[in-house]
């Protein structure tokens, strides 16, 4: 193949001629062979490099740094990667030294170059526009690397929070549809107290809330960014209004709450944010696994196991045991748990090690991030639609459950005295009975007052006659 020579402080070098990047990205090519994963992979990174380059360019042009002819070019350019064209020109791997120093080179090159084959020049003609003079202008990879990961983050989080609100609504419905279905409820593995199956899902559909409102807060914590900063946040080289048009510019393209910290020294080293986002996400995939494992136990069997629900059945289950279903979905966000979990150590590791006024370590902290959302984002959509969907609840058995556990003594626990209660529940236990045949057999309350006090509004604190209406009402309500 043909290619065309370029040179940079170690000497020249030749890239190939039908190529949009130059002989930074190519020199990066041969240090970080790491991950096989190239930047493109994320496509939001390199939207969001373009929205910033093309702020810069804006920038630049109003303040007269920047030809209008050029900075047209450039933000057409970057018009075009946001769109998706190129995008197989970002070709760095995700993970690398420098602190994205090779990212933010991929961007300058790739914008220079279709800049000037919009203008009428060859690639790698960098007499007419430069990817470092001009694209680069009055930036450093230690602002742009940065506002572009937060940027993209913020369009990651949005899908992500879309999944995990349909992942609520999936158990608040079923929450609905469940409520009048009694069952008892379990701690430490052992028969607690009743309670319906509806306030099992609905637990489920408040604890996602929760975590919901904890990701909202930490998307809030990615508008501040340090564009105008160049390498330290001292804005050296940059305009000094250069930081407040840049980040206005991109407040307007992206359609994102954009604004200059005001400390940009800081904000150059401070890597919080990132980790801020990962404690949420662990705290929801912490929540969400429990869940899937109390959705595996719960459809544990189906002969020998709790039985209490039916998960869909989605494929076959066994090469050698005929009939046997698994329940794959909550297995594979179980196994997405586990890496986000993973991640947050490794983003808490890399937050940790930045050293001075800069955190070499963001290529892998970026990359943390964007992994798990993207997985947990997949992962969401799949559990809501192929396995919360679809649960039935096995209704007999659990009424049965109910009315033959030792539990129910509880229920009148205050009436007869915990110690007859216990020796009640021991009998029971002893004799495979029910504790209220043994207490209609003692004389100790009257069939009516069994009947009230075991009322399944009374001892699972709910009207279940009432609660499918009010669960119908909270459903339209969100």
């Amino acid at each position: 193949m043909s290619g065309r020579n370029e040179h940079d402080l170690l000497g020249d070098f030749e890239v190939p001629d039908d190529v949009y990047y130059g002989v930074h990205t190519a020199r990066a090519l041969e240090n970080f062979p790491i991950s096989g994963m190239p930047i493109a992979s994320w496509p939001d990174l390199v939207a969001a490099l373009a929205c910033v380059k093309q702020a810069a360019a804006l920038a630049n042009r109003d303040l007269g740094l920047l030809p209008e002819s050029k900075a047209d070019a450039i933000v057409k350019a970057c018009d075009d990667i946001r769109t998706g064209w190129g995008h197989d020109q970002f070709v760095v791997d995700v993970i690398q030294g420098g602190a994205g120093t090779s990212t933010n080179m991929n961007a300058n090159e790739v914008i220079a170059n279709r800049a000037l084959e919009l203008l009428g020049h060859d690639l790698g003609d960098y007499r007419y526009l430069h990817p470092l003079e001009e694209v680069n202008l009055g930036q450093s990879t230690n602002d742009v690397y940065p506002t572009a990961a937060r940027v993209a983050l913020q369009w990651s989080i949005r899908r992500l929070l879309s999944a995990v609100q349909m992942v609520r609504e999936a158990f608040a419905a079923k929450g609905v549809e469940f409520a009048a279905v009694t069952k008892i409820g379990r701690t430490q593995l052992q028969d607690a107290v009743p309670m319906t199956l509806g306030q099992e899902f609905d637990a489920f559909a408040s604890l996602i809330e929760k975590d919901r409102r904890r990701l909202l807060e930490s998307r809030a914590s990615l508008a501040e960014v340090n564009l105008g900063g160049t390498a330290i946040g001292t804005g050296l080289n940059a305009h000094p209004d250069y930081a407040t048009l840049a980040c206005g510019h991109l407040a307007k393209i992206t359609g994102l709450d954009v604004q200059s910290d005001a400390n940009p020294v800081a904000a150059t080293q401070d890597t919080s944010c990132f980790v801020q986002i990962s404690t949420a996400l662990k705290r929801f995939v912490v929540n969400l696994s429990k869940m899937c494992n109390d959705l595996r136990l719960l459809s544990s069997g189906p002969r020998a196991g709790l039985g209490e629900i039916a998960l869909p059945a989605v494929q076959a289950g066994s090469s050698i045991m005929p009939g046997k279903v698994n329940p794959v979905i909550p297995e594979v966000v179980n196994q997405v748990a586990f890496e986000v979990i993973g991640q947050d150590t490794t983003i808490t590791m890399a937050a940790e090690a930045g050293q001075l006024q800069l955190n070499a370590f963001e290529p892998i902290i970026v990359h943390s991030l964007f992994t798990g959302m993207a997985r947990l984002t997949a992962a969401c959509n799949v559990l809501a639609k192929r396995s919360i969907a679809g649960i039935t609840a096995e209704a007999d058995s659990l009424r049965a459950s109910v009315e033959h556990s030792i539990s129910l003594i509880t229920a009148v626990n205050q009436q007869i005295g915990y110690t007859e209660a216990t020796a009640i529940a021991q009998e029971a236990l002893a004799t495979n009975r029910g504790v209220v045949e043994i207490i209609a057999e003692r004389g100790l309350l009257s069939p009516d007052e069994l009947t009230e006090l075991l009322d399944p509004n009374r001892i699972t604190g709910v009207a279940v006659g009432t609660a499918r209406a009010a669960g119908a009402e909270g459903s339209r309500a969100r």
